[in-house]
């Protein structure tokens, strides 16, 4: 009870500082006879754009000290098969919020996909180390809580980018905090007082995701002349296509850094957000599916 009056405070805290940033971080809307410059404006989808670039320097700032740092070390300490059984495991551990939203959007057959991927991967995969339910052509799909408010006729909102999360939207917000009460592991952090075990695979999963994207993110960031554009595009895209259950963003990575996908004018971007690479050890021929996310 007290972890949770704590984490109330907590959340309170935060959401008095960002009101307060709220205030003096809001866009200047266009003038309204420059039609072209209210339509920028409108598909952006930005209002809050200068806190929102406040915050995605503050985590571009984190990422350069802290986190592109220890994903290079991960990528050096880890061989590839490592890497690919930590991911299989983290992925594994969050089937059954992939379940619970797959029923929540009336999707039985991939409900059904992810019940035996689970079964299989927890089994045959030691303990969701190996992706066995792949040998039997069961591919890994993600889902949230977000894509079911979205699929459920919610709007995305507005952009946001927040501390630490990076980009989001209301809607995605909301679901972020419904999934991490799905989650069973959350409520066994909390029963037996072992909470640090969701902090360790929040932070395994950034840095797996992370490393596995240092050559994308450096590409993006070379080929884009206004990096924060790019990502709040990208962003949107990928959700776009999670939402409607469309292209496997891990089929789809390798041509974020393809000359073509990133002009040097960055205005033609790909529809896929900075999802985990496959390692070499698990790309598969065209026209298959392998991973990230994403996620």
């Amino acid at each position: 009870m007290f972890k949770v009056m704590n984490f109330t405070k907590t959340t309170l805290a935060v959401t008095s500082v960002a009101l307060g940033l709220l205030a003096s971080g809001c866009a200047t809307p266009p003038d309204p006879s420059d039609e072209a410059a209210v339509q920028a404006f409108n598909e952006a989808n930005d209002p809050l754009e200068p806190m929102n670039r406040y915050f995605f320097e503050v985590n571009h700032g984190l990422d350069e000290l802290l986190v592109k740092p220890f994903a290079g070390y991960y990528n050096i300490a880890l061989p590839d098969p490592a890497k690919d059984g930590i991911r299989n495991f983290l992925r594994n551990l969050h089937a059954p919020v992939i379940l619970a939203n797959d029923l929540f959007q009336g999707e039985g057959g991939r409900a059904g996909t992810t019940a035996s991927r689970f079964l299989i991967n927890s089994t045959l995969g030691i303990g969701g180390i190996l992706d066995a339910a792949s040998w039997f052509g069961i591919n890994y799909h993600d889902e949230d809580f977000g894509q079911t408010l979205a699929v459920w006729g919610s709007g995305e909102g507005i952009y946001l980018h927040l501390p630490l999360l990076g980009p989001s939207n209301p809607r995605d917000v909301g679901g972020k905090l419904v999934d991490y009460v799905l989650d069973p592991l959350t409520w066994v952090g909390y029963v037996y007082n072992v909470s640090w075990i969701n902090t360790t695979r929040f932070a395994v999963e950034g840095i797996d995701t992370r490393a596995r994207n240092l050559e994308t993110i450096a590409e993006l960031q070379k080929g884009s002349v206004d990096f924060y554009a790019t990502i709040r595009s990208l962003y949107r895209q990928h959700r776009n296509d999670a939402i409607k259950n469309g292209e496997d963003p891990d089929a789809a990575v390798s041509k974020v850094t393809s000359e073509e996908m990133i002009p040097e004018d960055g205005a033609e971007l790909p529809s896929v957000l900075l999802q985990p690479q496959p390692s070499a050890a698990t790309q598969v021929p065209a026209g298959g599916d392998q991973l990230s996310e994403a996620n």
